[in-house]
């Protein structure tokens, strides 16, 4: 009769640490879905099709794994369907991916670690996470560096983290650094765009062949 109960006691144990994986792993995979988008691949493309036109852009998982899986978290979620580019500073930088047409706030996801230590650098054409003076608290928001922006690297403090690079449609982001802003009403802002522009959809590019 012990025995019996022992036996029973073991298996409900047992059974309740695996509901407890699976549970987990279920969370994990609602949480950071972008994680399995060409999980093999530490180089997807995406294409950004803009109101100005589109850009490709190579992330790098090799380099920033947890940036790249959250940025694509929010491309399989569609977040960044129909949101602007908020923010253009000529000899800076172009920031996007955080307000939808409208102006009002995209559902953030949870902020990210920063992993701007990676040794990718903030040059021109490079796309890279914004955040708060917290170095971790990336969300969604990115920026294209329109120059060679050496002070948002890290060194004694931490930098901005660089997630990949454009490798297509260079000239878009070259129209988008001629375009007129003015302070925006909405925002209260300066620096934003005064022809609004959009970030129609963000979509990944089929993994190249073997």
């Amino acid at each position: 009769m012990i025995n019996r109960l022992l036996s029973a006691s073991v298996l409900k144990v047992l059974l309740t640490v695996l509901f407890t994986v699976l549970l987990s792993c279920s969370m994990n995979a609602l949480a950071d879905p972008g994680q399995f988008i060409q999980p093999n691949n530490l180089y997807p493309k995406v294409l950004i099709s803009t109101t100005l036109g589109d850009i490709e852009v190579e992330l790098d998982r090799s380099r920033a794994p947890i940036t790249v899986n959250n940025f694509l978290s929010y491309v399989k979620e569609k977040r960044y369907n129909n949101t602007l580019f908020h923010r253009l500073e000529p000899d800076y930088v172009v920031q996007g991916g955080g307000y939808n047409t409208d102006f009002r706030a995209i559902l953030e996801r949870e902020p990210i670690i920063n992993e701007s230590g990676n040794g990718l650098k903030n040059q021109y054409a490079t796309i890279a996470m914004a955040r708060l003076n917290d170095p971790h608290s990336a969300t969604s928001q990115f920026f294209f560096n329109l120059k060679d922006n050496a002070n948002l690297d890290p060194g004694s403090r931490w930098g901005y983290t660089v997630f990949g690079r454009i490798t297509g449609g260079e000239t878009v982001l070259e129209t988008m650094r001629q375009q007129a802003t003015d302070v925006s009403v909405a925002l209260g802002w300066p620096n934003v765009p005064v022809e609004p522009i959009v970030i129609k959809m963000i979509t990944v590019l089929a993994e190249p062949e073997l």
